[in-house]
């Protein structure tokens, strides 16, 4: 498992994740100084979180349509390799990468809804011309959440009921010390039990498959903002 690092293994990281988040930026538009890296202010969350219980499966399910057409279009996007860990041991500079990506991210893209951008209801893409809605962001913090190292196959798409009764689509990251939910409505990292949100489903572990998390009143489409 990705964890226990030592500082140089650490500095690694932190530069691919600079270079990542820096480019993004450039393309799409926005100036952003990588010098920033790595100061005090620049983690809001540099404090190791309370350790979490990981959120509990309750069998297969089927992915949402738009996740389906953007595996075709993209399809080493949606294969995990069964060599890689499935949870992070997690440590400080792990997390600091995490919750940086996550503030970054959230500043960087402008949320547009799908039919405003693309002018269908649902479609799952990245947001390249700096604009996107709540999958299409979380696309890019998995992305470069993998650029910067941590393995892809920890890093699960979820979907859940936000507090207005509407499908959204956030990015789960399983670790040793528990489930943790990246959210373009949040700046924080949080637990999975202290977003508020109910569960449906995300990414399974070995392949394209889905798995149901409890509530199986599964929304088509994660539209919103």
């Amino acid at each position: 498992m990705i964890g226990n690092t030592s500082n140089g293994l650490i500095s690694r990281r932190l530069k691919a994740f600079i270079r990542a988040i820096a480019s993004t930026s450039l393309a799409a538009g926005i100036l952003w100084n990588p010098l920033q890296i790595g100061a005090a202010h620049a983690f809001p969350q540099s404090g190791m979180p309370v350790a979490a219980d990981a959120i509990l499966t309750d069998g297969r399910a089927g992915p949402t349509p738009a996740w389906i057409e953007f595996c075709k279009k993209l399809p080493r996007e949606c294969a995990h390799d069964a060599t890689e860990p499935a949870t992070i041991a997690l440590d400080q500079g792990l997390w600091q990468i995490i919750a940086e990506v996550n503030e970054r991210v959230n500043g960087m893209i402008i949320p547009v809804t799908d039919q405003d951008h693309w002018g269908v209801a649902d479609r799952w893409d990245y947001p390249d011309d700096g604009l996107g809605d709540c999958e299409d962001i979380q696309l890019l913090k998995r992305r470069l959440l993998v650029e910067a190292g941590l393995p892809q196959r920890a890093l699960r798409m979820t979907v859940v009921i936000d507090e207005l009764g509407a499908g959204h689509a956030v990015l789960m990251v399983r670790t040793d010390r528990g489930d943790y939910i990246l959210d373009n409505k949040r700046k924080a990292v949080l637990s999975w039990q202290q977003t508020g949100y109910r569960y449906v489903k995300r990414e399974g572990s070995d392949s394209a498959a889905w798995v149901w998390l409890g509530n199986r009143s599964a929304p088509l489409m994660t539209a919103t903002k």
